[in-house]
């Protein structure tokens, strides 16, 4: 019986993303998801601070924006327990440091990419037309590559696709992965968060997904109490 719950389309991109991972010495990329509905809690290696707190308190919305998580983005898992990622540093689009909580006041959709993740070649358009259409001042597509190196690569990658509506964020350190990663967040990449203007994580998930599809704007809609 089907729940509801569908894989991400691009099954051959995700193997060959597997290679490419292999290939590249890279974090593990992510060949499979689970969508039985099961969301076991995040088990975390970072202290807890007063924001997590407050964070954990919006367990009940988390839930509650998750449930809309259907069809092409059925792998969207509720928080658990919701907790800050206020602190979570890459750089901005100006090559300068700052956090998550530099964006306080917007929802925030996270994404971390690489250029040698096939799957996150593969969605990166969909991300931009996400942004492209939704995108205001309640609301953005922060989406992060962790190429190590410079920023010539990626900087193609999206100039050849014609991604021009997602700003360039940039953690050539793998800083940002790790933090996640202890986190219980993060096993390969891509992974997506779903950040409120608050800095509290609501909903996330590891693989690809449909960005631009009917239910990834239902599930946006909803983070933004549409």
């Amino acid at each position: 019986m089907s729940d509801g719950k569908k894989p991400f389309p691009a099954t051959r991109l995700i193997l060959l993303a597997a290679a490419a991972g292999a290939v590249a010495g890279a974090v593990a990329v992510y060949v499979s998801q689970t969508t039985s509905g099961n969301n076991a809690p995040q088990i975390s290696t970072v202290a807890a601070t007063p924001d997590d707190a407050a964070c954990a308190a919006k367990a009940d919305k988390a839930k509650t924006i998750a449930a809309v998580a259907v069809g092409d983005v059925a792998a969207m898992l509720p928080a658990n327990p919701p907790q800050s990622l206020k602190n979570l540093a890459f750089n901005g689009p100006d090559g300068n440091p700052m956090t998550l909580g530099d964006r306080a006041g917007k929802t925030v959709l996270v994404n971390l990419w690489a250029t040698w993740c096939a799957p996150c070649r593969a969605e990166m358009p969909a991300l931009d037309a996400l942004q492209k259409e939704m995108g205001s001042d309640k609301f953005e597509v922060v989406a992060v590559n962790v190429d190590t190196g410079d920023a010539e690569k990626p900087k193609k990658f999206l100039s050849e696709t014609g991604v021009a509506a997602l700003a360039q964020y940039r953690d050539a350190t793998m800083g940002i992965f790790e933090d996640l990663k202890k986190r219980g967040l993060a096993l390969g990449l891509p992974v997506t968060l779903l950040v409120d203007d608050q800095g509290c994580l609501l909903a996330n998930m590891n693989g690809p997904a449909e960005w631009d599809s009917a239910d990834a704007k239902k599930l946006i809609g909803a983070a933004l109490g549409e």
